[in-house]
């Protein structure tokens, strides 16, 4: 009742102190940034948007993620399969072999990287929205219904005064 009649403009709304009110929009802030962030990050480490959602069911299933082959290390394969192809004495053999060779190391490197990036930059994100975050919001709504209580309790405490001064003037 009480929050109804603050948002119809009937009733009185006690306000929290403006320290407070800051450091709640400052955690509204930090909750949507870290949120944008961590999106835009899986999408960097892993542009296809069906692998995305393949690898969110595994982790929700607690389930290991399989584990793929990068683009670099598939052009590696092709290449040294090219280069048995065409015959590893060849020059073209030789080139196949060598660039096949660099690619399956930048492939390794991306998977690293992508490992990396995920277990120290986003794990620490999700730990945030999923845990200090709900927190945050189950504190804030208690905070919320306490202030909705004591508001209810100052407006009966202004009527039962207005009612006792009424009764009071009147013989």
């Amino acid at each position: 009742l009480q929050f109804t009649e603050e948002k119809l403009g009937q009733a009185e709304k006690t306000e929290l102190d403006a320290h407070f009110e800051n450091l709640l929009a400052r955690a509204d802030c930090t909750k949507n940034w870290t949120e944008k962030i961590l999106r835009q990050t899986e999408v960097l480490l892993q542009p296809n948007p069906s692998a995305r959602v393949e690898e969110f069911l595994y982790e929700k299933l607690d389930r290991k993620v399989p584990s793929r082959v990068t683009n670099g290390e598939l052009l590696a394969q092709y290449m040294a399969e090219a280069a048995n192809d065409f015959g590893p004495g060849t020059p073209y053999g030789k080139t196949l072999i060598k660039v096949g060779e660099t690619q399956r190391r930048l492939g390794a490197a991306e998977r690293e990287f992508i490992h990396s990036a995920s277990i120290n930059f986003l794990t620490p994100l999700r730990n945030f929205l999923e845990g200090d975050w709900r927190t945050i919001s189950k504190e804030r709504r208690i905070l919320q219904n306490r202030r909705l209580d004591l508001d209810a309790c100052k407006a009966r405490l202004k009527k039962a005064k207005a009612a006792e001064a009424k009764a009071a003037v009147t013989p």
